[in-house]
């Protein structure tokens, strides 16, 4: 299935029926009078969060969804039926933005969750409603009331509890497909990943979702490159792994420049949590691993014992690593709940 992560939609509810003119024609009754119904009410937009979807693809082939127009009126009272509504289905973590891909309508974060994007028009009155004491055969009625309409974008942003970034070929995607059942493409050349991977990584009864998103270089949160699309698939992690790798020309480079567009993209994605990960220490002798061990503590403000050496394909570190990855995990799952704890209000 080919990823697809931003649409853009047109969604348009349904108009109100009309009402109608009609008036009560019955042998042997002596009275008659207005008995026009009411129209009925227009069908509305919905948008529905649901599991076992990963991207937008859907709508790559769909981009206008309209609800069904109400029934008008009808007499003997009869009020027409309410239009069909239209259902988006979409993936957990979509956004739903305005037409000018800032103002956030939605954020569909938990399955299950349900909303009304655009409501259908209200039907138009039949007679019926119009008969007064000074008008018995009214003949007035109402149109039905115009549905919503307008554009929106959908975008999705991957729910995962860490992500991988770095320069392009670093060993992210190795190391997704070592520690999870994932199996991004990997190859010896840069840009291999062109798209966001997701991996879930147990470590006995306990489950996190890693995310891979593709290699960041220089002017990424400003468009170059794939970087700046994708940045905002880590917006939800709590800890970023930072692959460096050890074989490259000028470790401090390769550091900084991700460190510079995590720190321009803004969304406070600087100020998470970073675990820096010397990766490809198979391919070095002990005295390059000590070396550049030390210089990457420098460049991330950490003691050199916290820099993770490891390596993806040998699987060297990996296990401690992984380890650390759960700790910091389960500790911003109990700080969330804490805190949503102390939101909710006492209810006697």
């Amino acid at each position: 299935m080919k990823f697809l992560d931003e649409a853009k939609v047109y969604i348009k509810s349904g108009t109100g029926g009309d009402g109608a003119v009609s008036f009560r024609r019955e042998k042997y009754v002596e009275f008659g009078g207005p008995d026009g119904g009411d129209g009925g009410r227009g069908g509305d937009v919905i948008v529905d969060c649901v599991d076992g979807l990963n991207t937008l693809i859907d709508f790559r082939y769909q981009q206008h969804f309209k609800g069904k127009r109400g029934i008008h009126g009808m007499g003997k009272n009869r009020t027409g039926h309410s239009g069909a509504a239209v259902v988006l289905r979409v993936p957990v973590g979509t956004q739903i933005l305005g037409e000018d891909k800032e103002t956030l309508i939605a954020d569909m974060t938990e399955v299950g969750q349900s909303l009304v994007i655009a409501r259908g028009g209200d039907g138009g009155r039949g007679n019926a409603r119009f008969r007064s004491s000074t008008n018995q055969a009214p003949r007035q009625f109402e149109k039905g009331w115009e549905g919503e309409e307008r554009w929106v974008w959908l975008r999705l942003k991957l729910i995962a509890d860490a992500g991988l970034v770095g320069l392009p070929n670093a060993g992210k995607s190795t190391f997704l497909s070592v520690v999870s059942r994932a199996t991004p493409k990997i190859a010896d050349y840069p840009f291999t990943t062109i798209h966001p991977n997701l991996g879930v990584v147990t470590q006995g009864h306990d489950q996190l979702v890693l995310a891979d998103i593709p290699g960041l270089i220089e002017g990424a949160s400003e468009g170059v490159g794939l970087g700046t699309r994708f940045l905002g698939h880590i917006e939800r992690c709590g800890v970023l792994l930072h692959l460096v790798d050890g074989t490259g020309e000028d470790i401090a480079e390769a550091y900084q420049t991700v460190r510079h567009e995590l720190e321009a993209y803004g969304a406070d994605l600087d100020n998470k949590v970073e675990l820096p990960v010397l990766n490809k220490c198979d391919a070095m002798s002990d005295e390059d691993v000590s070396k550049q061990r030390a210089r990457l503590a420098k460049l991330a403000g950490v003691k050199k014992s916290e820099v993770y050496v490891i390596s993806g394909v040998a699987g060297t570190g990996v296990k401690e690593l992984t380890s650390r990855i759960f700790q910091e995990v389960m500790d911003a799952r109990e700080q969330a709940q804490e805190v949503s704890s102390e939101q909710v209000e006492y209810q006697p």
